[in-house]
C-alpha cells in the first residue's frame, strides 16, 4: 500500500556542531495507521522501514516515531535534496511504502 503527502522540508541541528538533518514530518493521521499496521515489526527506537519517492528520487529508509512532532518522521538526505531542489520549508510531494509487510 502506498502512502502520499506533501509536507514542508524542515531542519534540526545536532547539538554544538554544524551538523543538520533535514525530516519531513508525516500526516498524523497516515502515521498513526502505519503505527497500527507495523506493529510487532517495528525496528530499533521504534523505526518503520519503507521505501520513498520524491520526484525522480527514490530510495530506502526509515520513519522515526517523534513524540515531540506526535508523528513519525522521514529523514531526507543531502543527495536527494539536491536532486530534488529542495530547500529548508520547501513543500515535498512523497510517496512511500512501508518494507516487509507483506
Amino acid at each position: 500500500m502506498a502512502y502520499t503527502f506533501t509536507a514542508p522540508l524542515w531542519r534540526t541541528r545536532m547539538g554544538e556542531s554544524d551538523t543538520s538533518w533535514f525530516f519531513l514530518t508525516l500526516p498524523e493521521a497516515m502515521a498513526d495507521e502505519i503505527d497500527a499496521r507495523t506493529t510487532g515489526l517495528q525496528g530499533g527506537f521504534g523505526s518503520v522501514k519503507v521505501r520513498v519517492t520524491i520526484g525522480s528520487s527514490t530510495w530506502d529508509t526509515s520513519l522515526f516515531p517523534s513524540t515531540e512532532a506526535g508523528s513519525y518522521v522521514l529523514p531526507v538526505k543531502k543527495a536527494v535534496r539536491t536532486a530534488e531542489k529542495l530547500s529548508e520549508a520547501d513543500d515535498a510531494e512523497v510517496s512511500l511504502v512501508v518494507v516487509g509487510l507483506d
